[in-house]
């Protein structure tokens, strides 16, 4: 797009607007940025925030959440019924669980111990042991988890909620994504933390909390005043580019951005100085614990809990990578081989922040208004992959598995859905992520059928043209 070079006289016109301009502005943005698309809620909200504790790789359900005594008595036999085409297509017999089931809290429901911390909290949750995926590998499963879509070019579910909702905290962005040292982006690349058609002020905000700085280059490189001032004249500038331009909305955004960040260089170091927490804090979370990756995730959960205080909508969580048994890089809880091992690895990692999180936010009467859920892209199959030996693993399984809610207006100690004896295929309640989508945005106020954005000619959503709300999880 081009348009005709400023001439000395409206160049004046449009700065002469300056900081009075601006001040308009920013108070414009400031306002929609708190109310976000919707001008009122399409019905009374259980939660404002949603924590989302994501598990990439493929967390066995079988192993954790939807144990199977069937596979104990049969292991070692080959699976009686038909076995569908797995990612390796490399099938092996029936293996059990390498971790003890018993029935936890008052609610009686039975979980392993690979997460003891959790399972002490069942309580609390609501886990759903009917879901369902499309696909079985991991970049289709990541996008097909965050955004519906199994591609690029969507927007990632935290941009949704940001776009209808908007962040409560003008200081801080509404949809963060947290990242510490040995965590690595989920495989799809950042894309699933996208905004794709929606406003560029939508999109996933990745914070790094391992280092001195959550956010490069936070520091101002000028004088307040100073800094306030050429921010004044460009966004003058940039708001006059748009009035001559179709991609307002772009540039609209853009200037939102900067503001946003402009505020961010206070709020953020604000944010990420845990000094003020206490002794008795910090150790619960598992802060400064002398495993590495446990201390970084314990950090990520603590920060969650103060972004979903400060406002935040959206907060999404990064497992760090271990390489045990396949789960490397962006798949940290992806074990073909090895899986006793990788799995307690990855829960030793977890399971005592998340268990801390949710005494925490319960502690601070927070539970109830923040959603925290608790997901991988699939599950894990029944039968090991390949021959029986040493370091035997699990494929993936797209037909059923488990995740869990707790908090934010879901039931407490509930049990949801179903899987066959074996934990093979969903056979109750049988669910997608269409259905956990439908269910997160009621439970924030939205209906998720209108919630919509006009893009290629079409009112497009976060549900596609899916979903149904799981009416029974809601308390």
């Amino acid at each position: 797009m081009s348009i005709e070079p400023l001439n000395r006289r409206e160049f004046l016109r449009l700065t002469s607007k300056g900081v009075g301009g601006l001040a308009l502005s920013s108070f414009i943005n400031s306002a929609s940025a708190k109310s976000g698309y919707l001008q009122q809620l399409h019905h009374p909200a259980r939660a404002k925030s949603v924590i989302f504790l994501y598990m990439s790789g493929g967390v066995s359900h079988i192993d954790s959440f939807d144990p199977k005594p069937m596979l104990r008595e049969l292991h070692g036999k080959p699976m009686p019924v038909q076995v569908e085409r797995t990612q390796f297509d490399d099938v092996g017999n029936i293996l059990g669980s390498f971790w003890e089931s018993k029935r936890y809290g008052k609610s009686g429901v039975e979980l392993t111990n690979l997460f003891p911390n959790i399972a002490e909290q069942v309580d609390k949750l609501t886990v759903v042991r009917g879901m369902t995926a499309k696909f079985s590998e991991h970049a289709q499963g990541n996008f097909f988890m965050h955004t519906g879509f199994p591609f690029l070019g969507y927007p990632s579910a935290g941009a949704w909620v940001n776009y209808g909702l908007g962040t409560e905290n003008p200081n801080l962005p509404g949809f963060v994504v947290l990242q510490s040292g040995q965590s690595k982006t989920p495989h799809g690349g950042v894309s699933l933390f996208g905004n794709a058609f929606l406003p560029a002020t939508t999109q996933g905000s990745i914070f790094n909390i391992s280092g001195d700085r959550a956010v490069p280059h936070i520091e101002p490189g000028m004088m307040k005043r100073e800094q306030r001032q050429a921010l004044d004249l460009i966004n003058s500038l940039d708001l006059g580019f748009a009035e001559r331009v179709a991609a307002k909305d772009a540039i609209a955004s853009s200037v939102e951005n900067a503001e946003t960040a402009y505020l961010m260089q206070e709020a953020v170091p604000e944010l990420t100085d845990i000094s003020g927490e206490s002794e008795k804090t910090l150790e619960m979370y598992g802060v400064n614990d002398p495993i590495a990756q446990m201390d970084e995730y314990a950090r990520q959960c603590l920060m969650a809990r103060r972004l979903v205080e400060r406002g935040v909508r959206f907060v999404e969580l990064s497992c760090c990578s271990h390489g045990i048994g396949g789960g490397g890089g962006g798949n940290p809880w992806d074990q073909h081989g090895d899986i006793q091992k990788g799995h307690g690895t990855m829960a030793k990692q977890v399971d005592q922040p998340i268990a801390a999180l949710l005494k925490d936010l319960d502690q601070r009467c927070l539970l109830d208004e923040t959603l925290v859920v608790f997901t991988g892209e699939f599950g894990r199959n029944p039968f090991s992959q390949s021959n029986f030996s040493k370091d035997i693993g699990r494929d993936h399984n797209p037909q059923g598995f488990s995740l869990w809610m707790a908090g934010g207006g879901s039931k407490r100690g509930h049990v949801y859905g179903a899987t066959d004896e074996f934990g093979y295929h969903a056979v109750e309640e049988i669910s997608n992520v269409y259905e956990l989508w439908a269910t997160v945005l009621h439970l924030m106020g939205i209906d998720h059928e209108k919630l919509t954005f006009q893009y290629g000619g079409r009112n497009l959503r976060l549900t596609d043209v899916h979903g149904r709300v799981w009416n029974d999880i809601i308390a």
